[in-house]
């Protein structure tokens, strides 16, 4: 009897690895809707199908708050007003007494001084960083305090580059562990109008498209997509997109006429149709600088659409040149416009890449994503007692 008790025990523990009784509050300062939104997001829907209850601390009227309110995610809505913010701090506090959470999760530079502040007001949550970016850290006494504040159990880093830069800055280097961005392999299965951002545009279709979809900051370097634009606007046929919104739209703009490109450029803002974007452009143009890991990009592979991008940051790490995609150096517009000449003008080429690229992001999935996530959670939980 005994043996077949074990013998039962062996055979459904697999079924309950990653079924585990886990309170997580994940903090959200942000208040627009970006790629590390959408990754949290992705990340909640999946830890609750393994078993994990999440909650969120989200920014008061933020775009975050307002998915988890038509998600139904237990919600703590707080001003995150600066990394000062004793209120929020206290509330965070507060909500951790009540509902006795095993982890905070930090998911921006905000939350996590929050969380810190938290911790030092009397908060004994153990805390998880999510770094997403690949600047280096700061190097004052606030920025080397808080993280190596003895309450942050890892830091998790979207790719190996970030893992790197952090290294270099914290007293504990296992403490950082790498977990790549997820997406959602079958998010635009059957939809995506082709012809829709043509119309809307009066495009007409002996146009190529090339177009890039991020926002418009400083290290996503919308001025080498411009100045790749001039190379290209004096050799093809073609009209040139920017999906996204940011602090350097006006700046954007201004060199855009500098350049006289503006019957060329069309500056889109933000879009919730990604869908459409993808389905009209002929080439996704990516030129960041710097760049955690570029989970656009993902979602252009799973949905076929060839790349032509930088090689910043943690980009090498999902999009190797002549394999999947093609690369340049950062802010090399010559290489960059030769690149997507030889992508629209070797078939043979384009289709190998995009074949290959479909294939190698299977690997890249949002549940696989959450699962190295969980196995983080749980290896910084307190070891049980025998």
């Amino acid at each position: 009897m005994t043996f077949m008790i074990l013998t039962f025990i062996e055979m459904i523990s697999p079924i309950f690895e990653y079924i585990c009784e886990m309170k997580i509050l994940h903090l959200s300062s942000e208040k627009s809707w970006r790629g590390g939104e959408q990754q949290m997001a992705y990340l909640i829907e999946e830890l609750n199908l393994l078993g994990v209850e999440s909650h969120v601390a989200a920014r008061k009227d933020s775009e975050f708050e307002k998915w988890c309110i038509n998600h139904k995610i237990p919600l703590l809505s707080i001003p995150f007003k600066n990394d000062f913010d004793v209120s929020s701090a206290l509330k965070v506090k507060e909500y951790c007494k009540k509902n006795r959470f095993d982890i905070i999760h930090m998911h921006s530079s905000r939350s996590h001084s929050i969380a810190v502040l938290a911790n030092t007001l009397g908060n004994s949550t153990p805390l998880i960083l999510a770094r997403r970016v690949d600047f280096p850290l700061k190097k004052n006494f606030f920025s080397k305090k808080k993280y190596n504040h003895s309450a942050i159990k890892r830091i998790i880093c979207v790719s190996n580059k970030i893992k790197e830069i952090v290294i270099k800055s914290i007293e504990q280097a296992e403490r950082c562990t790498t977990v790549y961005d997820g997406v959602d392999l079958h998010r635009f299965d059957g939809i995506g109008l082709r012809g829709k951002i043509r119309k809307e545009l009066g495009i007409a279709d002996e146009y190529k498209l090339i177009g890039n979809i991020a926002a418009i900051a400083p290290h996503k370097d919308y001025f080498t997509f411009l100045d790749t634009v001039k190379i290209l606007s004096k050799k093809i046929k073609a009209k040139y997109l920017i999906a996204g919104e940011g602090p350097l739209r006006e700046q954007i703009e201004k060199r855009i006429e500098e350049l006289n490109l503006q019957k060329d450029v069309y500056v889109l803002g933000f879009r919730s149709d990604v869908e459409n974007v993808f389905a009209d452009l002929d080439v996704l143009l990516y030129t960041s600088k710097e760049e955690g890991l570029g989970s656009t990009l993902l979602d252009a592979m799973a949905y076929g659409l060839p790349i032509v991008a930088t090689e910043g940051g943690g980009i090498p790490e999902i999009v190797k040149n002549e394999f999947n995609g093609l690369t340049t150096k950062v802010q090399d517009s010559e290489k960059l416009a030769e690149q997507v000449m030889r992508m629209l003008n070797n078939t043979t080429l384009r289709e190998k890449l995009i074949a290959n690229a479909k294939e190698y992001v299977k690997g890249f999935s949002k549940q696989e994503m959450a699962k190295k996530t969980l196995e983080v959670y749980k290896a910084c939980l307190p070891k049980p007692k025998i």
